[in-house]
């Protein structure tokens, strides 16, 4: 059964119906916005890729993918659950050039994912991806790319609160930066979700960066898979949430590896088979370009922005019936 919080005294600024014109206001305004901050063309992308490429996200490494065969060509594919690594082969494929990248409408379900009022298995969020060089390859970079994605953010909850005065106010738009080895040092006794909670709780908008390495104490803040971020110059943009009184994750994002990031990072990892799948040939082989990219949440993003207790409220997937019940029962109302 996934599990619910019910905030106290909660209520839904708006209704049903005016949600989804809501949500169809933050995806035409945020996707504007973005794609003239970071110079990004819309592209189509796989609902899944074939498993044998190694392609697909693997996440935390332990998350099993929806896999099934395809019949007219005798081959398995696997439901994507995210295009971490698709978006860098297809910048090479596409000659995008530095300076300039994709952006895309990605969707996936994560069959393992433990449901509660941020997480569903259904995950629908804009991939983007764009090129860089060696000289831009850069924390200042990272920083600079994170303040213009918080800049639309914010952009983007101003709009809503013009359309929707009873609406959440706009967002905080100064970012704190902070690395997961600071947030260690300032809290050492509490876990990573919880450092992020009582950092966040003060500072409203950071960036927390470098995910996926061991931090002093000999374990790392979260897992990240070795093969797509560099986790040196990588990251979560978060917002404190209001109304459910917690940090929300928007957007995991990074300047992507290079082949020494690459041969480093599975090495330490214990992932040296994938050495031998075609993607990972073509980072270690420097074919592929040098790139940063991420994913922000769609779900996440009209959640925070409206008010909602709970992402079943704007999005449409599935729930036990234990959850169905006390949400009526909550007044949340579960599409």
């Amino acid at each position: 059964m996934s599990k619910l919080y019910v905030p106290t005294g909660y209520s839904p600024a708006l209704n049903l119906y005016d949600t989804q014109k809501a949500i169809e206001l933050i995806h035409l305004t945020f996707q504007e916005a973005i794609r003239n901050r970071l110079a990004l063309v819309r592209v189509t992308a796989p609902l899944f890729v074939e498993s044998k490429t190694g392609l697909n996200d693997d996440l935390s490494g332990v998350e099993r993918a929806v896999d099934f065969d395809i019949k007219e060509t005798g081959t398995h594919a696997q439901v994507v659950h995210s295009l971490a690594k698709w978006k860098r082969l297809a910048l090479y494929n596409y000659d995008f050039h530095a300076g300039k990248g994709l952006y895309t409408d990605m969707n996936a379900i994560r069959r393992d994912e433990e449901m509660d009022n941020l997480h569903s298995i259904y995950v629908d969020q804009w991939d983007w991806e764009k090129v860089i060089t060696e000289e831009t390859r850069t924390e200042e970079m990272l920083r600079y790319t994170v303040q213009a994605i918080v800049d639309s953010i914010y952009e983007t909850s101003l709009a809503v609160k013009l359309r929707y005065p009873s609406s959440m106010p706009p967002i905080k738009r100064e970012v704190v930066f902070v690395t997961t080895q600071e947030l260690e040092d300032l809290y050492p006794d509490l876990t990573g979700k919880e450092r992020e909670n009582a950092f966040l709780k003060i500072h409203k908008t950071v960036f927390i960066m470098q995910i996926g390495g061991c931090l002093k104490s000999g374990k790392p803040h979260d897992a990240r898979a070795p093969d797509y971020d560099d986790w040196t110059l990588n990251g979560d943009i978060m917002f404190w949430n209001n109304v459910l009184d917690s940090a929300l994750e928007i957007s995991s994002m990074g300047i992507r590896v290079n082949s020494v990031k690459m041969d480093e990072q599975l090495t330490i990892s214990g992932c040296d088979a994938r050495r031998a799948l075609p993607f990972h040939q073509k980072v270690l082989d420097n074919t592929l370009p040098l790139t940063m990219g991420g994913g922000i949440g769609q779900s996440r993003l009209c959640m925070l922005l409206l008010g909602k207790a709970h992402i079943g409220e704007v999005q449409a997937s599935v729930w036990d019936d234990a959850t169905l019940e006390n949400c009526e029962k909550a007044g949340i109302p579960i599409l």
